[in-house]
């Protein structure tokens, strides 16, 4: 999941504290980072709410929309 890096490092966000704040495990991320792993639905709720973006952005079907 390329956007979920790129909206982390956008937000200075490591793996642990998006561990932290998702309550999804820092390995399950790191293996999404690296395509080792898909998502599921409540994953990506979880992983959405905690950067502040759409499912649809994390995912790719809209671009990112960049947020300051």
């Amino acid at each position: 999941m390329q956007n979920l890096n790129f909206f982390r490092t956008k937000q200075k966000l490591s793996q642990a504290e998006l561990s932290r704040r998702s309550k999804v495990s820092q390995t399950y991320i790191s293996e999404l980072e690296a395509n080792k792993k898909q998502p599921t639905y409540p994953i990506l709720k979880k992983l959405a709410a905690a950067l502040g973006v759409s499912i649809s952005e994390l995912i790719g079907e809209q671009p990112p929309q960049l947020r300051e």
